[in-house]
């Protein structure tokens, strides 16, 4: 039973990096198509360690060895893919921030209180800019 549970802790790893390097390139829409894959794997992940717990499985030293390691491995690939959602979601919100400033109306006033006394508008879009380490 400790097998499943190394086999699927392999595969979570496998999604979390194939992940991992489609957001450091900031390809989102294969990101985005990976994330279903993930999402199984973690629960297959979550599934097999429960099992091994109700069933007491797991207790050998090659076990536990085994299972640290795995642990410490997922706890790296889970905080890098926490870091790199965050960076995404941050340019994406920026990406969007801007489309929708260039969107507004370039008037260089609006009406006031009941139309009367105009205020002055100031519209610019804030800057942006992306870059990419390969």
């Amino acid at each position: 039973m400790i097998d499943i549970l190394i086999t699927a802790g392999k595969r979570l790893a496998e999604a979390l990096h194939a992940e991992n390097e489609a957001l450091a390139k900031l390809d989102l829409g294969i990101a985005g198509e990976l994330a279903g894959a993930k999402m199984r794997a973690s629960d297959a992940f979550a599934a097999a360690a429960e099992s091994c717990r109700r069933l007491g499985l797991g207790d050998g030293p090659r076990d536990a060895a085994l299972a640290e390691a795995l642990a410490g491995h997922l706890a790296d690939l889970g905080a890098e893919n926490r870091r790199l959602l965050a960076r995404a979601i941050q340019l994406q919100s920026r990406v969007i921030e801007t489309i929708a400033g260039a969107a507004l109306p370039h008037a260089e006033t609006l009406p006031g209180y009941s139309g009367l006394a105009p205020r002055p508008i100031a519209r610019k879009p804030p800057a942006l800019v992306v870059t990419e380490r390969v």
